[in-house]
């Protein structure tokens, strides 16, 4: 059986790190679903948080190579866990001036931002998890989507709770 895993993969913020890492996992015949990479806290360090569907031995084999490569340092598997996940999405749709109002009532009701005003269309920003966009995909789709944008999925543990 295959499932969609989420590794949080912290490596050194150089040239070619990505590069190697992703090239690692395609080179084992996996498809990476969604890739996001930005610097952390710390400068000389990115994290990566890749979504691969894979199954145990594939997932296996994905990240004890990944801990082979000499610029990766932590390698946290966020699939089963109570993680923190989003995704950023940009919604252009066409909004005649008379269905204008409908599309932003939908955008307020999902609490997304119109980041942009056309003479008939509406740029819509929103953040939140997949089911959340793809639901705002869906009532979207009915007035029509010049152009979609989505970031990929970030994720990061929860804290531990105060007791």
């Amino acid at each position: 059986m295959t499932v969609k895993y989420i590794l949080s993969v912290l490596v050194e913020n150089k040239p070619g790190v990505l590069s190697r890492v992703t090239g690692l996992i395609s080179r084992r015949g996996f498809n990476i679903d969604s890739l996001t990479v930005a610097p952390t806290e710390d400068v000389t360090m990115s994290r990566m948080t890749i979504i691969v569907e894979a199954d145990e031995v594939g997932y296996e084999q994905i990240t004890k190579q990944l801990h082979k490569l000499v610029s990766v340092y932590k390698i946290s598997d966020l699939t089963f866990e109570d993680a923190i996940e989003r995704e950023l999405v940009l919604f252009k749709v066409i909004a005649t001036p008379d269905r204008r109002h409908e599309i932003i009532e939908i955008a307020n009701i999902f609490r997304a931002n119109i980041v942009d005003v056309g003479k008939n269309s509406l740029t819509v920003e929103a953040t939140g998890t997949q089911s959340k966009l793809d639901a705002m995909e869906d009532l979207f789709r009915s007035y029509g989507i010049r152009q979609l944008t989505r970031t990929g999925k970030i994720a990061m543990s929860r804290g531990a709770r105060d007791s």
